[in-house]
């Protein structure tokens, strides 16, 4: 007789389901698709961390150029208030030359004239600037001015 024990009953009827000797299915393919399951999860997760840690130092760079811009356009704003403001185009009007002008003539939609025009103060205007009469009544011959005359 051989070693093994024989099994009555309902145990007898199991062992005959399970496969026994040289018909079971060898244990080795199936260890080596789990690990390499296991591998190449942990290689994906690998792959998948180090894109993640990228898009992280990109994003923080991107940041700090972000707040580099803002910090540079707040100056340059402080800037263009600074020469907005009226003592400063005062002062840089001065510097060029410029004066107040003087009490300003307005004409109505029917053509009458309101107000009288002054130069500006300490502003002597050269004959050259005075303006021509137009109007042809006004000149001592009658006739319009023309151009060049």
């Amino acid at each position: 007789m051989s070693g093994k024990p024989e099994l009555k009953g309902r145990a007898a009827r199991l062992a005959r389901l399970l496969p026994t000797g040289p018909g079971q299915a060898a244990r080795t393919p199936f260890v080596l698709l789990v690990v390499l399951l296991l591998g190449g999860g942990l290689i994906c997760l690998l792959v998948l961390n180090s894109a993640l840690s990228e898009g992280a130092f990109q994003l923080d760079d991107l940041q700090r150029g972000t707040k580099n811009l803002t910090d540079e356009e707040q100056a340059l704003q402080r800037d263009i208030d600074a020469y907005s403001a009226p003592d400063a185009l005062q002062r840089r009007a001065r510097e060029l030359g410029m004066v107040p002008g003087g009490d300003p003539a307005f004409l109505d939609p029917d053509g009458t004239v309101k107000g009288v025009p002054s130069a500006a103060p300490g502003v002597r205007l050269p004959a050259a600037h005075t303006p021509m009469v137009l109007a042809p009544e006004a000149m001592p011959n009658g006739l319009a001015p023309t151009p060049g005359r």
